[in-house]
């Protein structure tokens, strides 16, 4: 599915994002208000939009009402924060992604704020070094606001509860979904019939709710109450 994306800061991270986006299939569209940032020979792909993505106006002529998804990738968290609010309320941007720049500004970037998912610099880069170093213990990678869910990781430890069994035998509480499972260098899509093996690291989307009951099925009881 090719889809329409406005980016909103045309830096460094927004320019990368566009070559991403384009180099899977996507029309981009970047957003710039300062004109020494507008360098369209870095990204010749994307359309390119000198204007304020804060002002209604500016989104209006932009036509970001036709876009399938909004990433506010400025490095400013208040601008990040009204250009996911007007795409949400004012044009019904099915899917608004938003850059944190400051952890003390994380718990603004929600719903109310118009925000589906939230990415926090520090805080990913927090959980991809737990999740590089922990084995047996449950790690959150990602928190997608408006659902209330996020992307949890477990490392298989050796003697675990279910190692070796098949990955239907694992009663996973409701709400919670194995997506992927990390085997050395291998992305596997998990099938019912595929075993679980120490070192795995198994990928969950869940609720908050249930993280606690999922640590304590594939780690077991005991581990999840130390």
């Amino acid at each position: 599915m090719t889809m329409r994306i406005a980016i909103a800061g045309a830096g460094n991270v927004g320019r990368s994002i566009a070559q991403e986006l384009i180099g899977n299939g996507h029309r981009v569209m970047l957003i710039e208000r300062q004109p020494r940032q507008l360098r369209p020979e870095r990204v010749p792909e994307a359309d390119w939009v000198l204007a304020d993505a804060c002002e209604l106006s500016s989104l209006e002529e932009a036509d970001v009402a036709s876009c399938d998804v909004v990433v506010a990738a400025t490095g400013d968290d208040k601008a990040n924060l009204v250009v996911s609010l007007l795409a949400k309320t004012e044009f019904a941007v099915p899917r608004v992604v938003a850059r944190v720049n400051r952890a003390e500004n994380e718990w603004l970037f929600n719903e109310q704020w118009g925000v589906d998912v939230a990415v926090s610099k520090p805080r990913l880069m927090a959980a991809l070094v737990e999740e590089a170093v922990t084995v047996g213990d449950l790690v959150r990678l990602m928190t997608f606001r408006q659902g209330e869910a996020n992307l949890v990781e477990i490392t298989l430890p050796r003697n675990a509860p279910y190692e070796g069994q098949p990955v239907r035998s694992v009663p996973l509480p409701r709400d919670s979904a194995l997506v992927a499972i990390l085997r050395g260098k291998r992305v596997m899509v998990p099938t019912g019939d595929d075993p679980l093996e120490a070192g795995d690291e198994l990928i969950f989307v869940c609720t908050t709710e249930v993280e606690e009951q999922i640590r304590a099925v594939v780690l077991g009881a005991a581990s999840s109450a130390e």
